[in-house]
């Protein structure tokens, strides 16, 4: 079963999962459509990715696409831990350039619905981090956008010391003021 919880940037969602557990092990269900209908979500899975990242402290993000190739993504964390961050990029939100963070991990049965409009990325709290995450959207490179990870505008607190990210992520310029 899937529990959604509403956070306080709107249709940012916080999915606690509750697997079936028995003798055996233990069940989990991550994606049922007609769940997710029921919170907005009547957009197609397109594709699944996974994440893999190797050291402790290395970020990944903050990215996301424009209209008209805005994405929906469901975040898990399936090995290890991550602080999952979201960003509400949506000029006409009231809670537009504030953030969502929360730690995922393979043992607390949460995951993260970041709706279109919201640039997405995480930093691995432990080596050899895992994520899948559902996308509604192809990638389309040409949409894409990005927000600096140290942006003194958004002001992330990340939970541990920056050890690495991307030279590509590297150049995104801060957001004017």
């Amino acid at each position: 079963m899937l529990n959604f919880n509403k956070t306080f940037l709107k249709n940012l969602h916080v999915i606690k999962i509750d697997p079936f557990k028995d003798i055996r092990g233990e069940f989990a269900r991550f994606f049922c459509e007609k769940d997710f209908k029921e919170i907005g979500l009547s957009k197609k899975i397109v594709n699944v990715n996974y994440s893999k990242t190797m050291n402790k402290g290395d970020v990944r993000g903050m990215h996301y696409q424009k209209s008209p190739y805005a994405e929906i993504k469901i975040v898990k964390c399936i090995n290890g831990k991550i602080y999952d961050v979201a960003i509400d990029m949506r000029e006409d939100s009231d809670t537009y350039l504030q953030y969502f963070g929360i730690e995922l991990s393979q043992d607390n049965n949460t995951m993260l619905y970041v709706p279109e409009g919201f640039a997405h990325g995480f930093q691995s709290l432990t080596d050899n981090a895992e994520i899948i995450y559902f996308n509604t959207q192809f990638y389309k490179p040409e949409f894409e956008k990005g927000v600096n990870i140290i942006d003194p505008r958004i002001d992330i607190k990340w939970p541990i010391q920056i050890a690495n990210q991307s030279e590509k992520d590297k150049k995104i310029k801060f957001i004017a003021n």
